[in-house]
């Protein structure tokens, strides 16, 4: 469906609920997280769950957007807002300054941030007239939208601003004049564009492709919007045949109908979509750190004689004395045994490690339970942080341009021996890290992480370790097998524990 599909299939949900009453209604519309294949330790059970490094018990991400918008239903008309699950947006505005969310159309906030952050968000052209860039909020009129334009677009549209004190994204405090856009994040609709939007949705019947709810809505707006955008399918992770003439359908549709752009001078837009994004965010000193008090151990059992860094980010797990877990490296809802040590800039998630391991820096591990035939068991997958699990090649020829922790993914099916065919891949016409079949099922949690992590050694030191006899899947199948239940029994019975030692610290007390 793609969010922009979810967003109308949820529109169609209300009415099927509430009737024409539902018109009357504000709605928060949070996008929970697709795929999540830039940071899959959020793909079985969504970004909007995604635990965050604070509170006690702590918060997941949907405690903070409800945190986040608490002020905004008050001051709206009736309507709809939409927001992603992966971003926090933080904004400072005066006293007596209110978000207004009450116009017809769409209103949109803006944030200040570096041309780059531009090439990969939406970035909104402001009439210069309409707003001076400065206090913290200005409502100002908007002649286009770009999605994910370049660097010339942002330039020849007029995107880009000269600004004294430019909030922008690349999280210095200059106070240096320098160029800046106003890049999008969280949008309101009006009841009225809403019903537009379901009356399209009804009459396409089914949807044959995936809608962007940023692109495919919002590029549409604007008395400088033009109908190029809907023949470039360059930002389209799956390219179907009949996106560009949906989108045209909508440019039809929402063409005349206003943007309007809420600009929030002094803000911060911080996106947590990827794992590289994720460790900066959680672990290295910077502003979001320092913004929402974020700690270095949240909600875990911690003894001390276990090594950590202030900068790593320990949540909701249990660690054994004698562990060491390395600068920079998160871990969540996992249990930690005593003779484990984990490198730098790694993410471990819903794993049981109980036997002695050297985890190496830089290394992504996330434990998930599947259901087959009725049957719970368990897979452990594991990548580099920085293996991309969106490339996909056509031509099994073509799989050793595909990158596994630093070794081509060909070298790697050797050393495992696998063989590559048409059958190791899930996905006939994607092959890729997504749909590779190479994780072995297991009986146990932490037999899963171990046959997992013997992969991984096997790859460093280029030694051999035999896959045969396993039943194998690919992330993607996990996720059709997963069993959520099982998934959130494991991090009860730690949430339980901790508890526990709680009030046992209390009782000695």
């Amino acid at each position: 469906l793609g969010n922009g599909g979810s967003t109308l299939h949820v529109l169609q949900y209300l009415e099927d609920l509430y009737g024409d009453q539902w018109t009357s209604f504000t709605v928060l519309l949070i996008h929970s997280g697709g795929y999540s294949q830039r940071l899959p330790s959020a793909s079985a059970l969504g970004k909007v769950f995604m635990a965050l490094p604070f509170g006690d018990p702590i918060y997941q991400m949907l405690e903070l957007k409800l945190a986040m918008y608490i002020d905004l239903p008050r001051h709206m008309k009736p309507g709809i807002l939409v927001t992603c699950s992966d971003d926090i947006e933080l904004y400072s505005i005066g006293v007596t300054e209110t978000i207004m969310l009450d116009k017809p159309g769409f209103t949109a906030f803006a944030h200040p941030s570096d041309l780059a952050v531009g090439t990969t968000h939406g970035v909104f052209v402001l009439d210069p007239s309409s707003f001076s860039g400065k206090g913290g909020l200005e409502y100002a009129s908007c002649r286009r939208f770009l999605h994910k334009p370049d660097m010339r677009t942002m330039r020849q549209s007029g995107a880009v601003c000269v600004r004294g004190h430019c909030s922008s994204g690349n999280h210095s405090d200059s106070a240096v004049a320098s160029e800046c856009v106003y890049t999008d994040s969280i949008f309101y609709m009006d009841h009225h564009t809403a019903k537009q939007l379901l009356m399209f949705y009804k009459q396409m019947g089914k949807l044959c492709c995936e809608i962007d709810a940023y692109g495919d809505f919002l590029q549409a707006l604007g008395p400088e919007a033009t109908p190029d955008y809907t023949k470039n399918t360059s930002n389209v992770t799956k390219e179907d045949s009949g996106l560009v003439k949906v989108r045209q359908q909508l440019y039809s549709l929402l063409r005349g109908t206003a943007l309007n752009v809420i600009v929030l001078n002094n803000s911060q837009f911080y996106h947590i979509g990827t794992t590289q994004e994720y460790l900066f965010h959680f672990t290295a000193e910077n502003r979001l750190r320092f913004e929402l008090d974020l700690l270095s151990v949240a909600f875990s059992i911690f003894p001390d004689t276990t090594k950590t860094s202030d900068l790593s980010s320990v949540i909701q797990s249990i660690l054994e004395p004698r562990c060491v877990i390395g600068p920079g490296s998160v871990i969540e809802y996992s249990r930690i045994g005593p003779e484990v040590s984990v490198g730098k800039s790694s993410i471990i998630s819903g794993s049981y490690i109980n036997f002695s391991v050297d985890i190496p820096s830089r290394c992504f591990l996330s434990s998930v339970s599947v259901k087959i035939k009725d049957q719970v068991e368990y897979v452990t997958m594991v990548f580099g942080v920085g293996d991309d699990l969106k490339k996909s090649v056509k031509l099994l020829s073509d799989i050793q341009s595909l990158q596994f922790f630093g070794a081509s993914l060909a070298e790697c099916l050797d050393l495992w021996s696998v063989k590559a065919s048409d059958q190791l891949f899930s996905g006939n016409t994607h092959l890729g890290l997504w749909t590779a079949r190479i994780f072995p099922v297991c009986s146990t949690l932490s037999e899963s992480v171990r046959m997992s992590l013997k992969m991984l050694n096997s790859v460093q030191n280029m030694s051999a370790f035999k896959l045969s006899g396993f039943r194998l899947l690919s992330v993607e199948e996990m996720l059709a097998y997963k069993d959520v239940e099982d998934m959130l029994k494991f991090r009860k019975q730690i949430y339980d524990e901790i508890c526990l030692q709680r009030q046992k610290e209390k009782s000695d007390c």
